[in-house]
């Protein structure tokens, strides 16, 4: 597409605003989410431990999902943490994960006493690199944990194949990709088991929950019995459980009610997110110095929780990217500069000096990880990316042209922005 460059000056030079519109709230809800809650209400079953919504939910998502389980947990963090019980990962193993994801990723598996093995980044798409993931590989590794960041799919064909490989599981990330698909299946349903985050930012949300989802029935049995203190049962007792470890990770009847609520609109947002967000691509196609994230081939769907791009500044007369985003506040626009540097955050080093950590794995081994998780193309993502957040995609088409004339506006004016 060729689109003229617009002759009005950007906002901070006295233009006109390109967008004085509203993107959409979040949530969104009507009187569907209201009776959800009066019935969970005036049920007197406010637990899934005595009452039938969450049950139904997962029937529902595992449908949804087109797979045999579907595990409703307390949040997507817990729904991770239920998946690494599961299979016994413990003090000695190392868990290969991307250094580009939220913090809840590398969490669970520290709060396991595990060893986190941080793999750089493919920077075209934001999703792990896997050519450094084999070479990550050590008699230690336990498992692979890649993360569909933004809701893009990572690269699961070669992701599958380094596990086959080397006979190990594959825990998927996929806290910001409901509905997303590699090869039209559902991201979550080709490794072991997959964990969604419904926090209250994402695409289906109920403030706080998660789910687990897997074909794997017996891997089913092992993480509702650890997400219910070892129980197998449906109700609580005063018994021991099944296995050596297990916590509570229950999600509540109000969080299955409103996510049964909110999944009746899921399947036209996410359509709108999608086609907005391919409209977006085109877009910017003519816009040199915005490159949104790549998918891979075995894409089918991308469902957008992150709208992720790359900024490159010498297209923009060296304007850093903090001029950037104020300079599209300006006009309206909020666009964020995502994930810091997780292999370099100061959160992430001070683990070699965690007590703990230090007994079981020695202060040598500890300096060592240390090395190991550096990743200098991760380095380079983390002073480049942009978001555009998945509200911004809800709205009209019209609404992405806007944003494209944000940008154009600010790219023809940017040795003046600079100064």
């Amino acid at each position: 597409m060729k689109f003229q460059i617009p002759n009005d000056k950007p906002a901070l030079l006295g233009g006109a605003k390109a967008f004085t519109g509203k993107f959409s709230e979040w949530p969104i809800y009507n009187g569907t989410e209201e009776q959800a809650l009066l019935e969970v209400l005036h049920s007197d079953k406010w637990g899934r431990l005595d009452g039938d919504v969450t049950a139904k939910f997962e029937t529902e998502y595992a449908r949804m999902m087109g797979v045999k389980h579907a595990l409703g947990t307390s949040g997507g963090t817990t729904a991770l943490y239920t998946m690494l019980g599961a299979l016994g990962i413990g003090p000695g193993d190392e868990i290969i994960m991307p250094a580009y994801t939220f913090v809840a990723t590398y969490n669970v598996v520290v709060l396991n006493y595990a060893l986190p093995i941080l793999v750089d980044t493919d920077i075209d798409s934001f999703q792990i690199d896997t050519k450094k993931m084999e070479k990550a590989i050590t008699k230690e590794t336990k498992a692979l944990m890649p993360v569909h960041m933004g809701g893009v799919p990572a690269d699961l064909d070669k992701i599958m194949a380094i596990a086959q490989k080397y006979k190990l599981p594959v825990i998927e990330d996929c806290c910001q990709a409901p509905g997303s698909e590699w090869k039209g299946k559902k991201v979550g349903s080709y490794g072991i088991g997959g964990a969604f985050s419904f926090q209250s930012s994402k695409n289906l949300n109920t403030g706080e929950g998660g789910a687990i989802i897997t074909n794997d029935s017996d891997f089913n049995t092992a993480c509702y019995a650890f997400h219910h203190q070892g129980e197998t049962g449906s109700a609580a007792t005063f018994g021991t459980g099944v296995g050596t470890r297990a916590t509570n990770a229950r999600m509540t009847e109000w969080q299955a009610r409103i996510l049964l609520a909110q999944l009746t609109r899921f399947k036209e947002q996410d359509k709108i997110r999608t086609e907005n967000a391919y409209y977006l691509n085109e877009l910017f196609k003519d816009i040199k110095g915005i490159n949104p994230a790549k998918y891979y081939a075995g894409t089918t769907n991308v469902s957008h929780h992150l709208y992720m791009y790359r900024f490159d500044k010498t297209f923009f007369a060296g304007m850093t990217r903090a001029q950037f985003i104020k300079a599209m506040s300006a006009e309206g626009i909020s666009t964020g500069p995502g994930y810091g540097r997780l292999d370099t955050d100061p959160y992430v080093a001070r683990l070699t000096q965690n007590p703990h950590f230090l007994k079981i794995y020695g202060e040598k081994t500890m300096k060592q990880w240390l090395e190991r998780i550096k990743c200098p193309q991760n380095v380079r993502l983390a002073d480049e990316a942009l978001w555009l957040y998945q509200t911004m995609l809800l709205g009209p088409k019209s609404n992405m042209d806007k944003i494209a004339d944000a940008v154009r506006k600010i790219q023809k004016y940017a040795k003046d922005l600079k100064n």
